[in-house]
């Protein structure tokens, strides 16, 4: 007889890249920053994280990649609100290629190229 798997409150969000699985402390120690630069990127309407049933501020892995690469323009000295503003840019533009790929995979399959 198998064994049972354990049950928790990660089960079925292991790969969930939208779950919010990180305390503030924990995801500022994995970016190797401080909670008071996570609440800017809150304040900067950057990232905004879920909340707790105890009011806590929890990230998603997806927010701390957000959260890192803002981290990565700030260090290189440019002010956290522009800093922000060019992430948002960069996630758009992202969004933007995908979906030019699907359309362009979409449109390929209706209208494939004739064989030589």
């Amino acid at each position: 007889m198998a064994a049972e798997k354990p049950t928790g409150p990660l089960d079925g969000h292991l790969d969930d890249d939208d779950y919010p699985a990180y305390t503030m402390g924990r995801a500022a120690e994995m970016l190797g920053t401080t909670q008071g630069f996570l609440r800017a990127l809150g304040e900067a309407r950057l990232i905004t994280p879920l909340r707790s049933v105890g009011g806590h501020r929890r990230y998603s892995r997806y927010q701390l990649r957000i959260a890192a690469r803002a981290r990565e323009i700030v260090d290189q000295g440019t002010p956290i609100e522009a800093a922000c503003r060019i992430v948002i840019l960069e996630d758009q533009l992202a969004e933007a290629q995908r979906f030019n790929a699907e359309y362009r995979r979409a449109a390929e399959g209706v209208n494939p190229p004739p064989a030589s």
